[in-house]
């Protein structure tokens, strides 16, 4: 009976899990950049069964195999999705989407004044006052070769395909973009960051960007409000299976045990 219990137990954390992996989803549906993530479950390893001390039978009291028992279901890795967002027309010159694979280059700066570089698919970019490329936190945006951009803030730009920015005709930096052999290497960080792990070897990107588009989340919300839906109900299934035992539980406790 306690079995029973333990496993509604995991199976409501569990389910917990889900429904804040969704509902995180959910509330970073119109975040630019943003790549939904999903949640697993893994069971736990079989545990063999045995009756220790038990000479009901008339035999020894030898350890005695009476089968298997799995207690129930744990809390596996979360995964992002990488799939391409929508877009979004802007017409803003600095407002850039990458079709294809690859991410931005970013200077980020944490608070402690640590400098690393990051990566994103998020390109709502701006001009700060000194006349360099930066995202909407501050962060310089980096060229193809780790640098920062600088612009003349007085010249208009223009933005190819391959993210050369040109200013009076003239080519003046080219935005860097970076792709990575296998995603599994990439550690989310924030809401639209991503930074390398121990063992991720950078490829050469096979993406165009565009001016005046930004690519927006990848959340369906319909999807995500239906499997929400579904994980609301599993949950509730676990809650009253615990109600179950319960009950019976104080009756075993509190009737039986008067005969």
């Amino acid at each position: 009976m306690l079995k029973g219990l333990y496993t509604a137990y995991t199976a409501m954390v569990n389910e917990q899990h889900r429904m804040d992996t969704m509902t995180n989803n959910l509330a970073n549906a119109s975040t630019v950049g943003f790549k939904k993530e999903g949640a697993t479950s893994q069971c736990f390893s079989d545990v063999l069964t045995v009756k220790i001390k038990d000479r009901s039978d008339g035999h020894h009291a030898y350890a005695e195999h009476i089968g298997r028992n799995n207690p129930g279901v744990k809390i596996g890795e979360n995964y992002t999705d990488y799939t391409q967002g929508s877009y979004r027309v802007t017409g803003n010159t600095y407002d850039l989407a990458i079709d294809g694979d690859g991410f931005f280059a970013i200077e980020f700066t944490n608070k402690a004044g640590e400098t690393s570089t990051m990566y994103t698919r998020a390109g709502q970019f701006t001009l700060n006052k000194e006349g360099y490329l930066v995202n909407e936190d501050g962060d310089y945006v980096l060229d193809n070769q780790s640098r920062r951009i600088r612009l003349n803030t007085l010249l208009d730009s223009k933005i190819d395909e391959d993210g050369t920015i040109y200013q009076n005709d003239t080519a003046v930096a080219r935005i860097g973009l970076t792709d990575f052999e296998d995603y599994d290497y990439l550690e989310k960080y924030g809401e639209t960051y991503y930074r390398p792990i121990e063992g991720a070897r950078t490829t050469q990107a096979n993406a165009v960007i565009n001016s005046g588009y930004l690519e927006m989340s990848n959340v369906q919300v319909v999807s995500e409000m239906v499997n929400l839906i579904a994980i609301t109900r599993n949950y509730e299934s676990s809650q009253k299976i615990i109600q179950t035992y319960d009950g019976s539980l104080e009756i075993a406790a509190t009737q039986l045990g008067r005969v």
